[in-house]
């Protein structure tokens, strides 16, 4: 866990509407609904530490090439 700044939190608790009504669109809701508040803010805080880690990494990159094949993930 990163030591967050005020803002930084509120952005996350924040997070946590969006969050919930992808879980209840994709019909995931169920696994998470008795999680705490703490568990469905450190998956947000990783899925936005590994976002913003991968685009200042990207930026000391060319970009894509645009190709159909460019990218390994298959999806």
């Amino acid at each position: 866990m990163i030591d967050k700044t005020a803002r930084e939190a509120q952005a996350i608790r924040d997070a946590r509407v969006l969050f919930a009504e992808a879980l209840t669109d994709l019909g995931l809701m169920a696994p998470f609904f008795n999680r705490s508040a703490a568990d469905i803010d450190r998956l947000i805080e990783a899925a936005v530490t590994g976002y913003v880690d991968s685009m200042l990494a990207q930026g000391a990159h060319k970009e894509r090439t645009g190709t159909a094949h460019d990218d390994p993930i298959p999806f």
